[in-house]
């Protein structure tokens, strides 16, 4: 089968990180390959004062790649298109994409407050609706905050249907 994008979208504190570990915990229990890209909106750093890389980095090193026995990282001082990222993703059953609002993948919209719902009907490619409150929105399914298991359960459902599938965005 196909890789298989979704993306995790909402406004700040609502729970994204912690929606997303737990939907990839689901799927890696169902014997799933999940791979995940992260938007930052801020100039995050992975590498500490100090550390071989940093000290590369701080040299002037555009790109700066470091392996273990156990991980690779590779760090490029330039933002990266998601769509170039993704490229990355090929043997992946899953990409669970957090953050990234303006892009036209299928999205799982998360809302914590009233305030939240607009967000729904702004944004391209909403799928679902993860709330903590009872809500609903007509003609998208809406689970509950705590409803992890039955919304991996539906995301797996609906990719065995074709959707879901990694291509360009419409």
């Amino acid at each position: 089968m196909q890789t298989s994008i979704i993306q995790i979208v909402g406004f700040k504190n609502t729970g994204k990180t912690t929606l997303t570990a737990a939907l990839i915990k689901q799927l890696a229990e169902a014997g799933c390959r999940v791979g995940t890209v992260k938007h930052d909106g801020h100039d995050f750093d992975i590498d500490h004062p100090g550390t071989d890389t940093w000290q590369h980095r701080e040299a002037g090193a555009h790109k700066i790649a470091i392996t273990s026995p156990h991980r690779t990282a590779i760090m490029e001082q330039r933002p990266t298109p998601l769509k170039e990222l993704l490229q990355q993703f090929g043997d992946m059953d899953w990409v669970i994409v957090e953050g990234f609002k303006q892009e036209r993948y299928p999205k799982i919209v998360l809302i914590r407050e009233v305030e939240d719902e607009a967000l729904v009907k702004q944004l391209k490619q909403v799928v679902a609706v993860v709330s903590w409150y009872p809500v609903s929105f007509e003609g998208l399914p809406v689970f509950a905050v705590q409803d992890i298991a039955d919304m991996a359960a539906w995301i797996q459902e609906e990719r065995g249907k074709g959707a879901f599938v990694l291509k360009e965005p419409t």
